[in-house]
């Protein structure tokens, strides 16, 4: 029989009841659930993820937050709050670094994790639930739709497995011309394939096709042959994408509190299913639409997050 990972106590706490008292007048007060964060990194989205995390949780939660900085030879630290008394009633982790860690070290205590990949991180981690940030193909696809009406087929250039996966569950939806290379030595041929199968390119979280030495060969085909390319976030955008769906991850971290609420209350992380995020962003930049000869309706242009001149 599974076991709950709070206790009755902790749920009481959670709803603000009253628990029994007992028959001396001094007793002591119960303390607030403690929840360890432990962030990646402190780069601007973590911290707002952190904020909405903290403006989500219950009053009275007590949230002891470590910061790793980009270094995972911190993880002592993040093993001595696990250590201190009273232990966490749940670990929240924001971003990749923080989340292998954490699941590697500990794992007697429910983990939230925000801001990973995909659910493919949690792999084997039967205390873990998160919050992921790769929109599913279907949500890409629609806004595909809503920001270039009219371009149909869909070209992708891809190396990993993962990659490959959510290809094929386009295809299941729409016209995909799709390349797999083996590596980016095989990048400037795989384009060149769909100067003429493709008006729309569309980038994958795939760091072997899509990285910061592969961007510009990307980019310029993107201009030299007037195919709009869809970005992986706003950076690749301000670099020169037309657009790319992103993430409000004060809200992503809103989402982790909604999870770990559920824990606080008792209910076991692998019976909660990750979750991707629920509103979507977008940034859209004008100049590279001038310069390919494309025409952005106004309602896109207003309804963008960021918009790049």
């Amino acid at each position: 029989m599974r076991t709950a990972w709070s206790s009755p106590l902790a749920f009481a706490l959670l709803l603000g009841v009253a628990t029994p008292s007992t028959h001396s007048r001094d007793a002591a007060v119960p303390a607030a659930p403690r929840v360890l964060v432990v962030l990646s990194s402190d780069a601007q989205p973590y911290q707002d993820a952190l904020n909405g995390l903290r403006h989500a949780a219950p009053a009275g939660t007590a949230l002891d937050v470590v910061a790793l900085h980009g270094d995972s030879t911190m993880m002592g630290d993040v093993l001595s709050a696990v250590r201190a008394d009273p232990r966490p009633a749940v670990i929240v982790t924001f971003g990749t670094m923080a989340t292998r860690n954490v699941l590697r070290r500990v794992t007697d205590l429910p983990v939230v994790a925000g801001m990973i990949l995909n659910p493919a991180e949690l792999d084997g981690a039967a205390n873990a639930t998160a919050v992921y940030l790769e929109y599913p193909v279907e949500v890409e696809l629609e806004w595909m739709t809503r920001l270039l009406p009219g371009h149909h087929r869909i070209g992708i250039v891809y190396h990993a497995a993962e990659g490959g996966r959510r290809v094929e569950r386009a295809r299941q939806l729409v016209s995909i011309q799709a390349i797999h290379i083996d590596g980016p030595a095989e990048l400037p041929d795989a384009l060149q394939q769909l100067t003429n199968r493709a008006d729309v390119l569309w980038s994958l979280n795939d760091p072997v096709v899509y990285n910061p030495e592969t961007a510009r060969s990307l980019l310029l085909f993107s201009l030299r042959n007037r195919i709009p390319m869809i970005g992986q976030s706003s950076a690749w955008v301000r670099a020169g994408a037309l657009y790319a769906l992103d993430r409000d991850y004060e809200d992503v971290g809103a989402q982790c509190a909604q999870l770990m609420i559920q824990v606080l209350a008792g209910a076991l992380p692998a019976d909660l299913a990750p979750v991707p995020p629920r509103k979507v962003r977008y940034a859209v930049n004008m100049r590279t639409a001038a310069d390919i000869g494309l025409t952005l309706s106004d309602a896109v242009v207003r309804g963008a997050a960021e918009v790049v001149h």
